[in-house]
């Protein structure tokens, strides 16, 4: 996990701040600017437009009462592509775009079902234990080492 955070929080930027000032000395500043709002722009619409069909195909899985693993799957994919769209830079844009676009998205959705798939437990029923306080093996009551004061209450 150090190692993950390192890499998102270093070596990513470092990275982008790398290509931004490689294209901008190849097309000029404004043009790499005016490509960095475009491909926001665009990345936006089509997460909107993605995210719609996501939501709609979700609703569609519930309401036939199937298992809406892809249709979840998809969504995480799209929410997760849209927030490397958010980030300034290139390469978090082209990685952003191939998880939204309908045509990539099951690519890396086989992955993500693979990564979650191993780090699942599945537990048929009856194997589990029944959820709740757990026992103990205490009974009721006083115990052993508790002084147990006896008297009577008198009313005046």
């Amino acid at each position: 996990m150090p190692l993950l955070l390192f890499v998102a929080f270093v070596v990513v930027p470092l990275v982008e701040i790398y290509l931004v000032i490689q294209v901008g000395q190849t097309i000029g500043p404004w043009w790499t600017i005016g490509l960095l709002i475009l491909d926001s722009l665009v990345g936006a619409w089509l997460v909107k437009r993605e995210g719609r069909r996501a939501w709609t195909a979700l609703r569609t899985a519930l309401a036939s009462y199937r298992p809406p693993a892809r249709e979840l799957a998809d969504g995480a994919l799209i929410l997760i592509g849209g927030t490397l769209l958010l980030t300034p830079g290139f390469a978090t844009d082209v990685v952003g775009f191939l998880l939204i676009l309908p045509f990539t998205r099951p690519i890396f959705r086989r992955a993500l079902s693979a990564y979650v798939g191993s780090r699942m437990t599945v537990v048929a029923a009856g194997q589990a234990r029944p959820a709740g306080p757990r026992p103990t093996r205490q009974s009721p009551g006083p115990t052993a080492g508790d002084a147990v004061v006896r008297g009577e209450v008198v009313e005046d």
